[in-house]
C-alpha cells in the first residue's frame, strides 16, 4: 500500500489549505483512512478519520467546524478540508490506514497504523 500526501503550504490564519492523499496497491473503498498531524517539537497527533463508507467522519475536537475529511473512492483518494486556519495548526500533516477492512472500530492511536504518506508541511502564518 502506498499512500501519497500533497496539498500543504503557507497560507494566513483565517485562510484554508485542501490536503489530499491518494492511494495505491489495493481496493481503497474497504479502508479507513485518518490524518494525523505533528507540530514542531511535539508529537504525532490524531486529527480525524473517515470511515471506509464515506458517510461517518471523526476529528478532535480543536478542529471539528473547521476541518472536513471527504473521499472520492472512484479516485482512491482522501481529502482534508481546512478552513479557519490558526497558527496552532502549523504541522507536518499524514494520511494513514491500517490492515482492517469493512471496519466499525476507530483507531486514533499511531501505533494502529500499519501504512503512513510521507506527510506534508502546512504552515500558517499569525
Amino acid at each position: 500500500v502506498q499512500l501519497q500526501a500533497s496539498g500543504g503550504g503557507l497560507v494566513q490564519a483565517g485562510g484554508s489549505l485542501r490536503l489530499s492523499c491518494a492511494a495505491s496497491g489495493r481496493t481503497f473503498s474497504a479502508y479507513d483512512i485518518s490524518w494525523f498531524r505533528q507540530a514542531p517539537g511535539k508529537g504525532r497527533e490524531f486529527v480525524g478519520s473517515i470511515k471506509w463508507s464515506g458517510r461517518i467522519t471523526y476529528y478532535i475536537d480543536s478542529v471539528k467546524g473547521r476541518f472536513t475529511i471527504s473521499r472520492d473512492n472512484a479516485k482512491n483518494t482522501v481529502y482534508l478540508q481546512m478552513n479557519s486556519l490558526k497558527p496552532e495548526d502549523t504541522a507536518v500533516y499524514y494520511c494513514a490506514t491500517n490492515r482492517r477492512t469493512y471496519s466499525s472500530y476507530v483507531a486514533k492511536r499511531e501505533d494502529e497504523y500499519d501504512y503512513w504518506g510521507q506527510g506534508t508541511l502546512v504552515t500558517v502564518s499569525s
